[in-house]
């Protein structure tokens, strides 16, 4: 059996997609920790996953997630595998799923599109901003008025079930907190937001996980 990847793993469990990836972006800045991906729970959650040399560099990581999920008002979960198995690493290692019920991924891995070349969202230090909504009018209205209020585009739009949908745009700093701020108006009357967030220096570990 061949030797896993990492001797040790973090998982971290939280709700919203848009929590998750605020999370998973400052569990990579905050120790040398690679992030492997993230897995929705069918149940408004989702996991994230991480690997480490050291069980002390994935314990600072999941601290730092759960002060932080915790202060985004989000219930947390979180594990250390200091020694997993390497049938662990098995459990996510298959192609691109689109769940058939909610229309969005059931994992995002690295590998997820292996024809990305080297785009604007890679070379350039962009922000990336991440509105989610519950309601699909309520994401509709939301990215209209993001694309009409400041030079942004689209990176992608994602689904975790449950009617929650998360639109993630790019652009420079100011342009991305104004479309944001914006669409989180526009978007109050048609639904729920759930929240709604800048990343100014977004990880490249985080970067990998999203289509553009």
């Amino acid at each position: 059996m061949s030797r896993p990847p990492y001797p040790c793993l973090g998982f971290v469990e939280t709700q919203f997609f848009s929590v998750t990836a605020v999370v998973a972006e400052a569990m990579t800045k905050a120790a040398d920790v690679k992030l492997l991906g993230l897995e929705p729970n069918g149940s408004e959650g989702v996991l994230i996953r991480i690997g480490g040399q050291d069980p002390a560099a994935v314990g600072l990581a999941l601290e730092r997630a759960e002060a932080l999920a915790t202060e985004l008002g989000s219930r947390v979960v979180s594990h250390v595998m200091a020694a997993p198995s390497p049938e662990i690493h098995s459990l996510n290692t298959g192609p691109l799923v689109i769940n058939p019920l909610y229309g969005g991924r059931e994992e995002f891995q690295p590998g997820d599109f292996p024809d990305k070349k080297q785009s604007t969202m890679n070379t350039q230090n962009l922000a990336i901003g991440i509105l989610e909504t519950q309601g699909l009018t309520a994401s509709l209205a939301a990215s209209d008025t993001m694309f009409k209020a400041a030079d942004v585009r689209l990176v992608g739009k994602e689904k975790i079930g449950a009617a929650y949908v998360t639109i993630i745009i790019r652009g420079n700093v100011s342009a991305v907190k104004a479309a944001i701020e914006a669409g989180a108006e526009a978007a109050a009357p048609f639904g729920k937001v759930i929240a709604a967030h800048v990343i100014a220096r977004p990880h490249e570990d985080l970067k990998a996980l999203l289509p553009n």
